[in-house]
């Protein structure tokens, strides 16, 4: 009973936790000229992220760094494939054009540099983790160019909320959601050791899922709600935020192993943002059928893991 009490609670904070944060970023965007893309990509991607960085970071403390990359890419790949995916099903999501033409292509040569980096010791190293760490720094260099130019086509408009109101809305919907997803994942876990499921089943499907239910219920609100920049920006954001600063972070700490089976997922990961590109680019919009491609793919990876 306590384990059901936790998933419906645990879902419940993180559908109203990510309804807050969505507002909150909006109007802070709305009142500022700040392009909702700039706040999807930074504060919204970089708070649904906290989870994974901190599993990640942590275990790099505690000696454990060879959880990161799987960590990381697990996360990457079913951002796009399941989040996206559900996402695209539940309503038509537009994407802007320096998604298509910059930030998408970014990530894929990030999640490709992340390839090269292990192959080539089987480790991210102290001096790799400064390089990632520099890549994020002109990604940083790039937001604050959208930030300055502060345009945005078919930028919705939004009821005025103070100053105040807008943080309050961000920092409270964020750790609504962070600890709401904690609930769902402990709750979902329990029910499932009760019925019989293994340990290894638990981790891939739940586990997995639950770590990322912030992003997936951020995006797919923000999407209901007519904030596109914010329900893309989110994903790739988190992408790009999961490999340069978790990754390069844990390897300025710790040399962060690279197992040849990585190599496969993070194929994988670039396949699916390849995917998100191909699907979009002429219609620069992310429809229900591609959706529905993204969740089939998820389906036959997850059967790659199981055999």
């Amino acid at each position: 009973m306590l384990n059901f009490v936790l998933l419906v609670v645990g879902f419940f904070m993180l559908v109203k936790g990510a309804d807050w944060f969505v507002e909150g970023a909006a109007s802070l965007a709305n009142r500022f000229g700040i392009p909702q893309l700039v706040i999807g990509l930074t504060i919204v991607a970089m708070g649904t992220s906290m989870p994974e960085a901190a599993v990640s970071i942590t275990a790099a403390l505690k000696g454990n760094a060879d959880i990161t990359v799987g960590n990381v890419v697990g996360s990457n790949i079913l951002n796009i494939l399941i989040i996206l995916g559900v996402t695209a099903v539940i309503t038509n999501v537009a994407i802007q054009k320096s998604t298509l033409k910059i930030e998408i292509p970014y990530m894929l040569v990030v999640t490709a540099a992340l390839i090269v980096m292990g192959i080539t010791g089987s480790v991210v190293s102290f001096v790799e983790g400064i390089v990632l760490w520099a890549m994020f720094l002109v990604y940083l260099g790039y937001l604050f160019y959208l930030a300055k130019t502060g345009t945005e086509e078919d930028e919705p408009a939004h009821a005025p909320m103070r100053l105040p109101q807008c943080l309050l809305y961000i920092v409270l919907g964020g750790v609504i959601v962070v600890l709401g997803s904690d609930f769902a994942v402990d709750g979902a876990t329990g029910i499932a050791r009760m019925i019989g499921l293994s340990e290894r089943f638990i981790g891939l499907t739940i586990v997995a899922l639950g770590t990322s239910l912030p992003e997936l219920v951020t995006s797919v609100t923000a999407a209901r709600r007519g904030n596109a920049g914010i329900a893309i920006g989110n994903i790739v954001g988190s992408n790009i935020f999961n490999i340069l600063f978790v990754i390069g972070t844990t390897a300025l700490i710790i040399p962060v192993t690279f197992e040849p089976a990585f190599v496969i997922d993070s194929v994988i990961a670039i396949a699916a943002g390849v995917i998100l590109w191909l699907g979009t680019v002429r219609t620069r919009e992310l429809r229900r059928p591609v959706g529905a491609l993204m969740l089939l793919g998820y389906f036959a990876y997850f059967l790659y893991l199981l055999f």
